[in-house]
């Protein structure tokens, strides 16, 4: 049995964010960097670390150099999945690939290994905190670009807008039970989940919209390829003006925009929002209560 230790402290415990990252958008490994720089500057683990499943540093290799070469105070390490959902590669790629399946199927998210416990979290996506994160890039947009006022919040319909697979259906679970959760506090005219690859697609927003007021908030981790070209084509922005703007260096989409009659305020994916750290911090402090 594991030797209880205060959940706030971490001195003697590193920590290794974990990103999907990919070789062709530098933007996907952004929020991975930017909380992990913030989780260092508070002094509150021994070590911080990044990784990521598509690109340097890998996970698998941070992972070995954190067991074999980590400093002498560091008894524990926690891996934390910047993922959205409990989905194909936080569940299943990743912790198979780092030895924490047991047999094909069963998921130890705690074990010992090289004399240090091993700590694999939930992702940060489905934390109960995310509705709080949620809410505020919705509030944050439509203050920012009020045109020519901020519209009030039961006048506005708000969408949030995930990938969906038909592989695995928990990709769509984080989306729709956030949605459920702002709903019942009936603050906004309506609240939707809506997809990039499945139904409702985000095309139909207009369509599903009371208001003329729209706020689409991506519950995604990176301002990346989704969120920058695909999702504002997909409401309706000539590909060329994206593209255009993307090369300039300038926002994809201009909030507010008049399309279809509505006018549609887009944010930035909830993954770059500073709070973060804190749920990265709260999956590490529930983590850390868990039994070898």
């Amino acid at each position: 049995m594991a030797k209880a230790v205060s959940h706030e402290d971490f001195s003697d415990a590193a920590l290794i964010l974990i990103g999907h990252g990919t070789t062709q958008n530098p933007e996907s490994s952004a929020p991975v960097y930017q909380h992990a720089a913030e989780l260092r500057s508070r002094g509150v683990f021994a070590e911080v670390h990044e990784s990521f499943w598509k690109q340097e540093p890998q996970v698998k290799g941070v992972l070995n150099e954190a067991l074999g070469f980590a400093h002498a105070r560091v008894r524990r390490v926690f891996l934390a999945p910047l993922f959205i959902s409990e989905g194909y590669f936080s569940e299943n790629v990743i912790p198979e690939a780092l030895g924490f399946h047991r047999g094909k199927m069963e998921l130890v998210r705690v074990q010992q290994r090289e004399q240090r416990a091993l700590f694999y979290c939930r992702p940060v996506g489905t934390h109960e905190s995310m509705t709080e994160v949620l809410l505020a890039r919705a509030r944050e947009v439509a203050q920012r670009f009020p045109f020519p006022r901020a519209p009030g919040l039961d006048e506005i319909t708000l969408f949030i807008a995930g990938h969906g697979t038909e592989e695995d259906p928990n990709s769509r679970t984080a989306i729709e039970r956030q949605a459920e959760l702002i709903r019942t506090q009936n603050i906004y005219a309506g609240v939707h989940a809506i997809f990039l690859d499945e139904e409702p697609r985000i095309a139909m927003c207009y369509q599903m919209a009371q208001t003329r007021n729209i706020v689409m908030v991506p519950f995604f981790i990176s301002d990346g390829l989704h969120v920058r070209e695909d999702i504002p084509v997909l409401l309706g922005e000539p590909e060329r003006i994206v593209q255009s703007r993307l090369a300039q260096g300038q926002p994809t989409w201009r909030n507010p925009t008049e399309k279809r009659g509505k006018l549609v305020w887009y944010s930035s994916s909830v993954g770059t929002h500073p709070s973060i750290a804190n749920v990265i911090l709260e999956r590490v402090r529930e983590a850390a209560r868990w039994q070898l």
